[in-house]
Parts: C-alpha cells; sequence; structure tokens
C-alpha cells in the first residue's frame, strides 16, 4: 500500500504526543506535591529522569520489541526498527496518513509515563542510579514485549488465543500501562522494602496544591493519551474525549463519597486522586463505552481505589504514593469493566460472559508476566546496585544527602551545591549525612493544629525539636 500523508491526522497525533509528555512532568508535580518537603526533589527526579533513559531505550530498541515482526507472540522483532529506522508504509498509523516517525514518537511517551508511574511506590528511599538502570531494563524487558503482545499482534492481541472467545480490548493501555505500571509497583515495594518508620511515623503530603496541579496537567494530558489512540481527529476520538472527562467526573465523586462515610470530610487529596483513578479506568474502555456507561464505570473506580489504598496499612506494604491501589486497582476495574459495560458484547448490555471472560483472562496473564519479569530485574539489582540509600541518609532527606540540594530555601539555608561556599565553616562532603551543618529549618507541611509530626520543627533558640509520632492509621491520606 502506497502511504498518503494526512495532514490533519498528522497535526492530531503530534499535538497528541506533546500532550502525552506534558503528562510525565505532572505526575512528577503530583507526586512531588505528596511526599514530604525534604525529599520533593528526589522523588519529581524519578519521574523526569524516566523520559531521558525511556526515550533513549525505546529509540534504540524499544519499538521494535513492541512493534516489530512478531516473534512467538512474545515480542517483535528487536533489529527490524533498531534506531526507529522504518519507512512511512511501515506507520503503526498508515492506514491514517500518520508518518513512521510521528507514531513511534507517540508511542515513546506512552512508555514513559508507564515507567514514571513505578516510582511513586519507592519514594523517599532508592538510589537514583539503581532506578534509572531499572527503567532502561523494565521498558526493553517489560513493556516492550506487553506492548507487543496486547498491540502487537501478539499473545494478548486480536490476533492471539485469546480472540477465538472474543477479541479482546484495550484502547489506550489498561494492562499495558496500568496494570503492568501497578504490578511492577507492588513488586519493588516488596523487594525494597518500607520506608523508616513506616506506619508509625506520619507520612503526610507536604504540599496540596502541587498535587492538585499535577493532577490537572495528568487530566489535561490524557485527552492526548486517549483522543490520540483513536489514530485520527475523527469521531472515536470525539468519543474518547467525552468518556475521558465524564468518567474521571465520576470517580472524583466516587472518591469523595467514600471519604464522607469513612472520614467524614471531603479532601483535597482525595479529589486529585479521584481524577487520577476515573483517568486510569477508562483508558482501556474509552472507546467502547456510551458516555453514560462511562460514568458507572468511573464512579465505581473511585469507589474501589479510595478503598484499596487503605489497605497497604493492613498488609504492611509501603506502596508509598498508591501506584497499587490507584494503578493496578483502576486498571483491573477498566480492563473487567470492559466485559460489564462495552456497547459491543458487554455482560449488561445483552452481549453474554464471553467479552467478560476474555477480559478477565487478559488481565490475569498480564498481572503475571509483568510481576515475574519485573521481579526478575529487581532483584538482580538489589544483589548487585543494591537499592536502599543508608538508614541515617533517608532519616536526614535524600534531598541534601545525595542530590546536594532542597526544595525550599526558606530561612536563607543551603539550597544547592551552589550555595556551597556562602556558607561559613563547612566541613565534610556534599552527599553525606552530617552536610550541610547549618540548621535547614522548618518544612512546610499541611498540617492540622495541634497534630504532632514525626518531622525536626524548630525548637526555642532555633533548635530542631522532635514531636511524637502518631501512628498511621487504615484509610487516612497517604
Amino acid at each position: 500500500m502506497d502511504f498518503t500523508l494526512d495532514t490533519g491526522a498528522t497535526a492530531w497525533i503530534l499535538t497528541s504526543a506533546a500532550l502525552v509528555l506534558l503528562m510525565t512532568p505532572g505526575l512528577s508535580l503530583f507526586y512531588g506535591g505528596m511526599v514530604r518537603a525534604r525529599t520533593v526533589l528526589n522523588m519529581m527526579l524519578m519521574s523526569f529522569s524516566a523520559i531521558a533513559v525511556v526515550a533513549i531505550a525505546w529509540t534504540v530498541a524499544g519499538y521494535s520489541i513492541a512493534f516489530g515482526t512478531d516473534v512467538g507472540g512474545l515480542f517483535g522483532s528487536p533489529l527490524e526498527f533498531l534506531g526507529l529506522a522504518g519507512t512511512d508504509d511501515q506507520s503503526l498509523l498508515a492506514e491514517s496518513g500518520v508518518p513512521f516517525l510521528v507514531a513511534a514518537g507517540f508511542q515513546m511517551t506512552f512508555a514513559i509515563i508507564s515507567t514514571a508511574l513505578i516510582s511513586g511506590a519507592i519514594a523517599d528511599r532508592v538510589k537514583l542510579g539503581t532506578w534509572l538502570v531499572f527503567a532502561a531494563l523494565w521498558v526493553l524487558i517489560v513493556y516492550a514485549p506487553l506492548a507487543h503482545m496486547v498491540w502487537g499482534g501478539g499473545l494478548l492481541s486480536g490476533d492471539g488465543p485469546f480472540a477465538a472467545i472474543a477479541e479482546p480490548v484495550d484502547f489506550a493501555g489498561g494492562t499495558v500501562v496500568h496494570i503492568n505500571a501497578g504490578v511492577a509497583g507492588l513488586v519493588l515495594a516488596l523487594v525494597v522494602g518500607a520506608r523508616k518508620g513506616f506506619g508509625k511515623e506520619p507520612m503526610k503530603p507536604h504540599n496540596l496544591p502541587l498535587v492538585m496541579l499535577g493532577a490537572a496537567l495528568l487530566w489535561f494530558g490524557w485527552f492526548g493519551f486517549n483522543g490520540g489512540s483513536a489514530g485520527t481527529a475523527d469521531g472515536t476520538a470525539g468519543l474518547a474525549w467525552v468518556n475521558t472527562t465524564v468518567a474521571t467526573a465520576g470517580a472524583m465523586l466516587g472518591w469523595a463519597l467514600v471519604e464522607r462515610i469513612r472520614d467524614k470530610h471531603v479532601t483535597s487529596l482525595g479529589m486529585a486522586s479521584g481524577v487520577v483513578a476515573g483517568l486510569v479506568a477508562i483508558t482501556p474502555a474509552a472507546a467502547a463505552l456510551t458516555p453514560l456507561t462511562s460514568i458507572v464505570l468511573g464512579l465505581a473506580a473511585g469507589l474501589a481505589c479510595a478503598l484499596a489504598v487503605g489497605l497497604k496499612y493492613r498488609f504492611g506494604i509501603d506502596d508509598s504514593l498508591d501506584v497499587v491501589g490507584v494503578h493496578l486497582v483502576g486498571g483491573l476495574v477498566g480492563t473487567i469493566g470492559i466485559g460489564f459495560l462495552a456497547v459491543d458484547g458487554g455482560l449488561l448490555l445483552g452481549g453474554g460472559a464471553s467479552l467478560l471472560l476474555v477480559q478477565t483472562l487478559v488481565a490475569i496473564v498480564a498481572m503475571l508476566i509483568s510481576a515475574v519479569l519485573t521481579l526478575a530485574i529487581a532483584l538482580v539489582l538489589k544483589y548487585t546496585m543494591g537499592w536502599r540509600i543508608p538508614e541515617a541518609d533517608e532519616r536526614a532527606g535524600i534531598d541534601i544527602t545525595h542530590h546536594a540540594e532542597a526544595g525550599y530555601d526558606l530561612v536563607g539555608a543551603l539550597a544547592s551545591r551552589r550555595d556551597r561556599s556562602s556558607v561559613v565553616g563547612t566541613v565534610g562532603t556534599v552527599g553525606s549525612a552530617a552536610f550541610p551543618p547549618a540548621d535547614p529549618g522548618p518544612e512546610p507541611r499541611n498540617q492540622a493544629p495541634g497534630d504532632p509530626v514525626a518531622d525536626p520543627v524548630p525548637a526555642a533558640g532555633g533548635a530542631a525539636a522532635e514531636q511524637p509520632a502518631r501512628p498511621a492509621v487504615a484509610g487516612e491520606p497517604r
């Protein structure tokens, strides 16, 4: 087939790719606001660094593994599109008139945000170098093969064995992105272990306006995520746009309802988390549902995810920023929910149980593949590079001890390595737990009057005083 450029479709995919790429900086704000002040820069850096590592890995071999010629239904030929060498006739969106590199770049942004999502499960306590190596390996060994299985004609696609029952549906990444990242986050949380003081010391978000801004940017970028997955600017893209809006609205209200009944108050953190839960759930279903059933799916996701995030306290798993509770649970709600609510084949709309069975099987297989491969990578890195920073560094704050800078310079304390010469009497090495000797002053935090905290706060004479800690309880925001 001769390729014919469609400038309108190409412009839409370029715009959508830019929107999806914006989601990763948005995620850095969302995650950054949810951690304590002394770790905000490290948390944001984990998202930003994923852009650098994944973009290169995707260009070199990731795209080819995902969309090259099928090898046993498990992955694509790694060398076929090495370095993104392909022709427009080989474009994923050739039928829509979108050039090869535009389609490949659009898919690159999916790989980037999927990898960055995982970082929220291991906040505050891991070496950046180990994280970067993990990100590169994960996108090549886990993400790209699973993308091939679902979207590249592999095991979990419409060309795979499950299609004999019913054709699997994953419009924009319920399995490839969210279930995959959620399972990976769970595996890393188990391998790395909990933060010091988890379940005993309050670890509340330090900047809720930052969280809400991040959620807003994620929502904005998600229109490219789902709308762009239509492949062109048409009615399907419009349906995905509307469904993305109303499902997210339903999830916000569902999360707020749980908080109101359980906790007697609605929080900004909960509403922002509801935004993400709704976006996650509608991702695989954006073109399969009507606006009304999308509201139902969003409401179910908000309820389920709000209840799920408290389970980490019950099971003692430090999924720091609820990657499992939001992305794994939300991805399962969306993927399996298609089997109930899809216009074509949904159980509740008279389609029988075939689609529901297939969606459930695909979700289970995707979870198993992600868990096994992620565990292998995590264990290799644990016993070679090591995951954890020293306990003293973790308690002092990873920003100062490992990046030699602080997110907030409120009292003229050292804020970065470039300020070192201005500190009188500085002794020691940048990056050590003892640096800097100056009192960094109080950390900003969202703190109710009279609520004790575990972080040091200024006492009389400027010395830091440790307040008694209050144990975290199930259902408490992070």
